[in-house]
């Protein structure tokens, strides 16, 4: 019988502590190893009890959960599930919790405290299970990132990237696009969010980052400096015309159980731009992207997976290798600079399959 998912409860309520610890004591396979009511104790209990799993408020005495984020992810990185009413869909709350490292975010329901709770249970001892199998390494302080050359045809219009990821990949888009040139090639991005996620996503790493990011529209032109990412509710694919690439928004039903969906995306991308793109999936949970990408690779465009020692979650990257769609395998840190190097090679280098 496998060892169940040990959780700690970080909150300074004690209903909700309770509230959560009978959610979860309730859920076979799921143990509640303890709860405190700040940082402070919290920090002690996990020393001692060592959890799977945290489950983190962000309002509390002595210490915000925000700052315990980031603590927990320098010195001791453990999965974490943030529980918070600041953690609504498309808080800045909730993206500054997801860029720290934490693996998702659930709202604590609106109303009277406890009102609701029973709807939130179900979603939350998912993302729990689905937490207990990230994999963290410690964050250590970085310098400055230095931003990549420009290549040289970034700016032609027949040429594009396109980046898929799930579970974790908010950090590593953010960290992607912190060291691309502000007039870095087209880069389109299929990351599994909430709908009211996206915008705010988007607005951060606008300000956060060297080139323009944009919530994607119906008829986007692709350009040279400018990221595009997909809604939160909507397929994103590319289309191409006499003009260039274009943005299609589309609402088709889920493809590989997600909207946006990496695999249109990537299959999209195969048929428009064909051998002018490098294709790049990242962290996620599942097999979403696998046969897009492979699709892609068919086309002859160059791919690059995450390697397993880096993804928090190392499904998505798994199904794409094992399908036979990537083309080189690599640490995330190694990324940036190999998807831009590809970017200049195309059309000099042999295709891929």
């Amino acid at each position: 019988m496998p060892r169940p998912i040990r959780v700690v409860i970080v909150d300074d309520s004690s209903l909700m502590r309770e509230m959560l610890t009978a959610i979860l004591e309730a859920e076979p396979g799921i143990e509640v190893a303890g709860a405190a009511r700040d940082p402070y104790e919290a920090r002690e209990l996990i020393k001692t009890t060592n959890p799977d799993v945290i489950t983190l408020d962000v309002e509390m005495p002595r210490m915000d959960g925000l700052s315990f984020l980031e603590k927990i992810m320098t010195l001791r990185p453990t999965p974490v599930v943030m529980v918070s009413s600041l953690t609504q869909e498309g808080s800045e709350a909730a993206v500054k919790a997801l860029e720290l490292g934490a693996v998702d975010c659930v709202a604590k329901p609106a109303g009277s405290e406890g009102h609701g709770i029973e709807e939130m249970a179900g979603e939350l001892i998912a993302k729990i299970r689905v937490a207990s199998t990230a994999r963290l390494t410690m964050r250590r302080p970085t310098p400055t990132a230095k931003t990549l050359p420009t290549p040289r045809r970034a700016g032609s219009g027949t040429r594009l990237i396109a980046i898929g990821a799930s579970t974790g990949g908010v950090e590593r888009i953010r960290d992607v696009l912190t060291v691309m040139p502000p007039d870095c090639p087209p880069i389109v991005i299929a990351q599994h969010m909430g709908p009211s996620y996206v915008p705010s996503f988007a607005a951060r790493l606008d300000k956060l980052t060297p080139p323009g990011v944009r919530l994607a529209t119906h008829g986007a032109r692709l350009i040279q400096g400018v990221v595009y990412i997909a809604p939160g509710d909507r397929h994103l694919a590319v289309a191409k015309d006499h003009q260039g690439f274009h943005c299609r928004i589309e609402d088709t039903p889920p493809v590989s159980g997600h909207r946006p969906s990496v695999d249109v995306l990537f299959q999209s991308v195969a048929a428009a731009a064909g051998p002018n793109a490098v294709g790049v999936i990242l962290s996620g949970m599942g097999r979403d992207g696998a046969s897009g990408m492979l699709a892609m690779r068919e086309a002859g465009a160059y791919t690059i997976g995450e390697t397993e020692a880096s993804c928090v979650v190392y499904g998505m990257p798994r199904a794409a290798r094992e399908a036979g769609a990537v083309a080189v395998e690599l640490p995330l840190a190694q990324i940036p600079a190999e998807m831009l190097r590809a970017f200049d090679a195309i059309g000099e280098r042999p295709r891929t399959m």
